[in-house]
């Protein structure tokens, strides 16, 4: 339980900061770096390592196939990052853009992971 806690403490609070870094500091250039770190995989690598430090090799396997899938799925999910500034100065409003940006990077997704499946990589 208390693991849980730190868990969702931890997360929420990167959350928060990029947030305040953002809205209260009026610094994107910096809340966009905090936020460009791969912080929830980092973090998530320091749960899987904790979580199965009995078990050596499924720790091994866990790491390295979530380390695998987070880089391929970074790389559909890039264009969303141009795409939404684009629509936004285009006029489309704010959830509808989020909305259209969700389904496109959904969109690519399946479409990494049927090109992958169909060279022979499985995640």
């Amino acid at each position: 339980m208390m693991l849980t806690l730190l868990k969702l403490t931890l997360s929420a609070g990167i959350i928060y900061l990029v947030n305040e870094v953002v809205i209260t500091r009026s610094r994107p250039f910096l809340g966009s770096l905090i936020a460009s770190l791969p912080l929830v995989s980092l973090i998530t690598f320091v749960w899987i390592y904790h979580g199965l430090r009995a078990n050596p090799q499924a720790q091994v396997e866990k790491l390295a196939a979530h380390s695998t899938g987070v880089f391929w799925f970074v790389l559909p999910s890039l264009p969303m990052f141009l795409i939404f500034p684009w629509l936004l100065r285009k006029g489309i409003h704010f959830w509808p853009n989020l909305i259209l940006c969700s389904f496109i990077t959904m969109l690519l997704y399946a479409v990494m992971a049927f090109g992958l499946k169909k060279f022979g990589v499985d995640l």
